[in-house]
């Protein structure tokens, strides 16, 4: 039987998953920005709106930064949304940050499929993560994430607007959100332009700990 299809995304307060965005986006992380006083306030916001995982155990262990971190809710957390991931779909704007930032031994592990218009060979990095480059649509990207996962689940990783796109088309069983106790004011709201006489929601987990609150949520036709 095929997974499910779920996002998780880290949301502050007021409803915004990443930060306002800086001129030149796509160029966020390149070396000749970082004095950039725009860049240095994203990167100092986003920094605190994912600051719950980086201490933790399975985190460390995921990217290599050594022994030790943190356990407890947050990091069973990481470590079941990882595991429970067959494929990953993301969008072309988070694909170009991350492609800049990410290690050689990328964080995925599986099959990544890259919603985009530019026509591009896979990109295979250590660890199993294989980026794959798809021109014809989210439903196509989907289905071959779907093919690539088995009986895993798919992992829509983002960015908000792609996540948006699968949840309007009704894509989407499942998403959690992981409340940061940050307020940024603007940048990128989860759920701006988000059809809600489609989508009804069923509460399936709360789980808080002591940096944030976890909310996993079944979606529904309405």
């Amino acid at each position: 039987m095929a997974g499910k299809v779920f996002f998780s995304v880290s949301m502050s307060l007021d409803g915004f998953v990443a930060p306002e965005s800086v001129p030149v986006e796509n160029e966020l992380f390149s070396p000749d920005r970082q004095d950039d006083p725009d860049v240095r306030r994203w990167m100092a916001q986003w920094m605190e709106l994912q600051q719950w995982i980086f201490p933790q155990r399975f985190f460390r262990e995921n990217l290599g930064l050594g022994e030790g971190g943190e356990e407890g809710v947050d990091n069973d957390i990481a470590r079941e949304t990882f595991e429970r991931t067959g494929a990953s779909v993301m969008g072309r704007r988070m694909f170009d940050l991350g492609e800049q930032s990410w290690p050689e031994d990328a964080p995925f592990h599986t099959p990544v499929f890259v919603v985009t218009h530019s026509r591009r060979d896979p990109w295979e990095r250590l660890g199993g993560t294989t980026f794959h480059f798809v021109t014809d649509g989210i439903e196509q990207a989907l289905d071959r994430a779907r093919e690539a996962a088995g009986d895993r689940d798919v992992r829509i990783a983002g960015g908000g607007t792609t996540i948006l796109q699968y949840l309007n088309a009704g894509l989407v069983d499942e998403f959690s959100v992981t409340l940061s106790p940050v307020l940024f004011g603007a940048g990128t709201r989860l759920f701006e332009g988000v059809d809600a006489s489609r989508i009804a929601l069923e509460p399936v987990r709360s789980a808080p700990s002591s940096r944030v609150t976890h909310l996993t949520y079944a979606v529904r036709a309405r």
